[in-house]
């Protein structure tokens, strides 16, 4: 590092001794104008290949990864998978998108909103979930009082502003949107709109994702009445939850949230995308790869038999519903690695 900006000195003084010696008066002015436009430029360049900067170098659009992660780690979203990714990837693709995109995920406790929206930054950004392009706004920590909805719209709105300023592929992901306090979601709508520009910045490049357990109980009673009706969870399509999913948020229980708001009464969501409860075959798999994830498989000692049987036990500390069926997980894979670790150090 220093050796680059010692470099870096030659260069500056280098290019300014050169200006001013080709004229020493009326063209000193100009020369020194353009030599610090490239000296800039140059320091900059510098900078952002140690220093994470909004450029190609950690702005990295891993379409083919996303893909290719999602198909591999992610269990039970069949219409997940081909969502996220066909929208992502024409955003991304696209020079000038005519919004931003917005995608807000439901679904009941565990069964991958929060996975997913990291895969998403693993893949687009260098830095993944830790880039300073990524933002992860908990409702419940950041919003925790009604009564203070005036001062969170001003930081909400000043957080988005220079983000976007800063860099225009930026991310904002919403945990718990359901939890927000009402009317405070509706703040974010002309940044989501179709507006080249609000004062001079372009919004249409940021990705915003909601991620919520509203509309998670409309979601379920819907997958275990196709089960019943004797539907494969497969043939499940998006556009049979979509209208689920939109009314179930807007009509929540709680005033919060989506409840009654402009982001969807004008069609700025991008896409509502159904989690759907996971069966004991996903949350099985969920388990595996939380052996492999913590290091007790492959382990001297414990063979593919062996592997089952712990995994049996696992399964045996995890609850399941409907009470007569017990066809899908309570928590989804949420609880997998507490109860890994209590079966293989109880």
């Amino acid at each position: 590092m220093k050796t680059d900006n010692i470099l870096l000195n030659l260069l500056i003084t280098g290019l300014i001794t050169t200006a001013v010696c080709i004229e020493p008066l009326s063209g000193f002015y100009a020369g020194f104008a353009a030599v610090s436009s490239v000296a800039l430029a140059s320091y900059n360049l510098l900078l952002c290949r140690f220093y994470e900067c909004c450029s190609d170098r950690w702005i990295v659009n891993n379409l083919t990864g996303l893909d290719a992660e999602l198909e591999k780690r992610l269990y039970g979203q069949h219409m997940v998978k081909r969502v996220v990714t066909s929208h992502v990837r024409g955003h991304v693709r696209s020079k000038q998108p005519p919004k931003a995109l917005v995608l807000s995920f439901h679904g009941p406790t565990g069964t991958g909103k929060n996975y997913v929206s990291r895969i998403i930054a693993e893949q687009l950004f260098k830095k993944g979930f830790k880039s300073e392009h990524v933002h992860l706004i908990a409702a419940t920590k950041e919003f925790p009082h009604q009564q203070m909805v005036p001062l969170y719209k001003d930081r909400l709105r000043d957080m988005i502003e220079t983000s976007v300023k800063k860099c225009p592929e930026s991310m904002f992901i919403f945990d718990e949107v359901d939890k927000m306090p009402g009317g405070l979601i509706d703040t974010i709508k002309p940044y989501l709109d179709y507006h080249e520009h609000l004062n001079g910045v372009d919004y249409r490049r940021a990705i915003f994702i909601f991620l919520s357990n509203a509309g998670g109980s409309a979601i379920t009673e819907y997958v275990l009445q196709r089960w019943r009706d004797g539907a494969k969870r497969e043939d499940i399509k998006l556009s049979e939850v979509e209208k689920i999913l939109a009314r179930a948020a807007i009509n929540s229980d709680t005033e919060g949230g989506l409840w009654h708001s402009e982001l969807i009464s004008k069609h700025l969501v991008t896409a509502f995308i159904p989690f759907l409860p996971l069966p004991r075959k996903s949350v099985r798999q969920c388990v595996r790869d939380m052996f492999l994830a913590k290091g007790y498989y492959p382990k001297e000692g414990m063979g593919k038999k062996g592997l089952e049987e712990k995994m049996d036990e696992v399964m045996e500390e995890l609850t399941f519903y409907p009470e007569e069926e017990k066809l899908f997980s309570v928590t989804g894979c949420k609880r997998v690695a507490e109860k890994v670790d209590y079966v293989m150090l109880g």
